[in-house]
């Protein structure tokens, strides 16, 4: 199931839906959002094989369970619990400069929290307009219902870099499925050359994430690994990149 939809000025709710509503680390968070996104212009602008790893060392990680997969994609555990409604992860996250978020999770898993995004990015000054919220559901342990999923999950993810819009994709943990779209990602963006590489890119970016002391890999089951492993880009992304070379050539 998808769902996806901007917020309106004022708006508290999703204008479309289909979904009804049911550390340590090696770089703090940072106080000042403006230091934040000088870090992450000053890292879009260099070449991908430039690009150090961890990404963390040199763009602090808006909470303790995330990670920076690009510059413009932050890869993260759930955002949102009641339980702490004064200083919800949220904000961190909007303060960090994410505008689009991706939802993994499935309708009725955990409490949602798209209806709030509006009043939380209204009381931090951003226009809610500018907010995005888009759920693409994977079952919990499990691999998208069809490539073609998967493939809708990376096309949005190509529509904001190419807009210079900062993305954050979370599951339920920030472990599994999660970390199945960082590295299908890495390989359709050409960060990583194949499979293999984007899961050791991965792999680096997750040893600085707080929670890798109790869950030590992500993605989370062999079955995402393989699926990571053995993914090609998209049947559109190869032809833009076949169009590229014979523009080169």
């Amino acid at each position: 199931m998808t769902s996806n939809y901007r917020l309106g000025p004022g708006s508290s709710s999703p204008q479309t839906t289909t979904c009804p509503t049911a550390s340590t680390s090696t770089a703090a968070a940072s106080d000042h959002p403006d230091d934040l996104q000088h870090s992450q212009r000053k890292l879009q602008a260099l070449f991908i094989e430039d690009i150090p790893r961890p990404l963390t060392a040199v763009c602090a990680r808006p909470i303790p369970n995330s990670y920076w997969a690009t510059p413009l994609l932050l890869a993260c555990e759930y955002p949102w619990t009641p339980k702490n409604p004064n200083k919800p992860k949220l904000d961190a996250l909007l303060r960090a400069g994410v505008r689009t978020f991706i939802d993994l999770t499935e309708c009725g898993e955990l409490l949602p929290y798209s209806s709030i995004l509006s009043q939380r990015s209204a009381l931090l000054g951003i226009d809610p307009a500018t907010i995005e919220y888009h759920r693409f559901a994977i079952r919990d342990r499990c691999l998208p219902e069809s490539i073609n999923h998967m493939y809708r999950v990376l096309d949005t993810l190509r529509d904001n870099q190419e807009r210079g819009r900062i993305s954050a994709v979370h599951c339920r943990g920030g472990i599994g499925r999660t970390g199945m779209v960082i590295g299908c990602w890495l390989v359709e963006s050409g960060i990583a050359r194949d499979g293999k590489e984007a899961l050791a890119i991965i792999a680096r970016e997750w040893k600085t994430v707080e929670k890798c002391k109790r869950y030590p890999h992500s993605p989370e089951t062999g079955a995402q690994f393989d699926f990571v492993a053995k993914f090609h880009p998209s049947p559109k992304q190869l032809h833009a990149t076949l169009e590229l070379e014979s523009e080169d050539a």
